[in-house]
């Protein structure tokens, strides 16, 4: 159920190149051109009008008709019919690349679209193969004519990959990334990327690439097989020289739904994707996740049998955070559990959930190329009301830091009705702290110590540790007395609490001793008070007691020495 990351953060980040190379842009803009014309709602000659003005200057360019309501028309036809499973079959050469093999081919810098836009925007374009053997039709939009990207061999290098001298114009594309200038004006560094199925990935100022948005999910980590959404169509709007969002339509399709998306993409130190996504089930869907996150979690601080290597933490991601529809704000740290595992956060109409890259401290890591200290996290902001429904959690057990087990998404109470449009419309932000979601204090870390069973009460018990910082709980230092811990568990006993001054963080830590029968489960939450009001967010967890072993088989007696008496084997 995991899905392999195919990283490529290394290969556009590059400073700006040489406008195109003359044939190969000859070849593009023709057929740009060709196919603007077909795609114009009249020619000039049809309507009467003159081939040009009076003063002999070309006519202005008809605006075409293209807009996301077309998108939206699209979808809807699909839902209308039969799922189409079939696809242009790939030639085998690429089928057969194997992960290295198929990052030797790149796209060419000095090959990139919207050069002559005079805009910051450059669009590059990846090449099929490998795992990505489904093609996507990329569509070039200008003045709202949309124009297909004829594929070319020119347009990439095939270093040692071994691939025919020979592919089709038809081959199409896996997907596409636009560079512009997020960290240096004369620099042009990735921004955003579509690669496999509906899968998204986008970058703030200093971020390396590491979680996924997705544009639906579907049954993750259900009884069935997940099923993946994938976009058959995308659709650029070209920039200007006066452009600062970048506008992309997508159009999603599986065997259970289809879908239009609009996305809005903002670059800047916190960039922000605004979407807007029309969904229609062709079926009911029990588990579709809406505004779905995809992460990697290997290990944590405190994961010490889960370390293979010498890094201390190895994740993308280190909690999941919520702010509800009754302004809670929630603290789940992310886990590589031995057996799948859900947690469900009911809610009704959520103001905001993400996963999130909470510690920032290279030496917590210690990893020079992965750079998992610069990792960004997603926090998605709904707007309108979305009902009643839940924050699904799902967390898949690894032993690979090359595959993403971690999802979070947003679980209508009430499947959407098949055949009819829903909208749903958000915001995805890069965040790299969360002290500005919130003034609250803050978990900092968390530990769970290792069971302790107490066979003669029929008890297991287990200690929680949590620590807090920032909010206002310095101030708290000068009197520690006055800071409380609040708990609760779903099932079980609290059998201590102890919240001790952590001067060293400028905060607090808080000890709480849970007791559970063996094989129960329970959910667990904390946060820090004062009498009169809370002074932290609130951490939660979920843990389930071991079961009971049964007792090994005794030996059967024997007499003084019978076959059980080490002496009766000697001579």
């Amino acid at each position: 159920m995991s899905t392999i990351r195919l990283d490529h953060r290394d290969d556009l980040c590059q400073r700006a190149e040489p406008l195109l190379a003359e044939p190969s842009r000859r070849v593009i803009l023709a057929a740009l051109a060709s196919a603007a014309a077909l795609s114009a709602p009249a020619r000039a000659q049809d309507s009467g009008r003159p081939p040009a003005t009076p003063n002999n200057a070309p006519p202005e360019p008809r605006r075409g008709s293209f807009s996301y309501e077309a998108v939206v028309k699209q979808a809807r036809e699909l839902a209308a019919r039969p799922f189409d499973a079939t696809a242009p079959d790939l030639p085998e050469a690429l089928k057969a690349l194997t992960y290295d093999s198929y990052r030797e081919i790149r796209f060419r810098r000095d090959k990139a679209l919207w050069r002559e836009s005079g805009s910051d925007y450059r669009l590059h374009l990846f090449h099929l193969g490998f795992l990505h053997d489904r093609p996507v039709q990329i569509h070039d939009v200008v003045d709202g004519n949309a124009i297909p990207i004829p594929y070319s061999m020119a347009l990439f290098e095939f270093g040692k990959a071994q691939v025919p001298q020979k592919l089709p114009v038809s081959l199409g594309f896996a997907g596409f990334a636009v560079t512009t200038t997020v960290n240096d004006l004369k620099r042009q560094d990735e921004l955003i990327s579509f690669l496999g199925a509906s899968y998204f990935r986008f970058l703030g100022r200093g971020h390396r690439y590491g979680l996924s948005a997705r544009a639906l999910a579907i049954d993750v980590g259900g009884e069935q097989p997940e099923e993946f959404p994938f976009f058959r169509s995308l659709w650029l709007e070209r920039p200007n020289a006066q452009s600062v969002d970048l506008v992309i339509h997508g159009l999603v399709d599986s065997p259970s739904v289809s879908g239009a998306f609009r996305f809005v993409v903002s670059p800047g130190q916190q960039t922000s994707v605004a979407v807007t996504a029309t969904i229609i089930p062709r079926k009911p869907i029990a588990r579709l996740g809406i505004a779905p996150l995809t992460s990697m979690f290997l290990a944590g601080e405190g994961d010490r049998e889960q370390r293979t290597d010498f890094r201390p933490e190895v994740h993308d991601s280190d909690g999941l955070m919520l702010n509800t529809g009754n302004g809670d704000w929630i603290w789940r740290p992310i886990r590589n559990p031995k057996v799948l595992s859900i947690s469900s956060f009911q809610d009704r109409n959520p103001r905001g959930f993400g996963l999130i890259q909470r510690d920032r401290e290279f030496g917590h890591y210690q990893d020079l190329e992965a750079h998992y200290h610069a990792r960004p996290g997603y926090w998605i902001e709904p707007a309108g009301e979305w009902g009643e429904g839940r924050v699904d959690l799902i967390e898949i057990p690894t032993q690979n830091e090359a595959f993403d087990n971690i999802v979070c998404c947003w679980t209508p109470k009430e499947p959407l009705p098949p055949g009819q449009p829903s909208e749903f419309r958000y915001r995805i932000r890069t965040i790299s702290t969360t002290e500005t979601l919130h003034a609250l204090g803050q978990v900092q870390s968390s530990f769970a110590a290792d069971e302790v069973v107490d066979e003669a009460a029929g008890q297991v018990r287990r200690r929680f540790i949590v620590d807090f910082n920032a909010g206002d709980l310095e101030y708290y230092l000068s009197d520690p007395k006055r800071v409380t811990v609040a708990t609760a568990v779903s099932r079980g006993s609290v059998a201590g609490t102890i919240v001790d001054a952590n001067v060293a963080a400028k905060g607090f830590r808080a000890i709480v001793d849970v007791t559970l029968r063996p094989g129960e489960s329970t959910d667990l939450s904390l946060f820090l008070r004062t009498a009169k009001h809370a002074l932290t967010e609130t951490w939660t967890t979920s843990w389930a007691a071991a079961a009971p072993q049964p007792a090994p088989p005794q030996p059967a007696s024997a007499p003084p020495g019978g076959a059980t008496d080490p002496a009766a084997s000697r001579n």
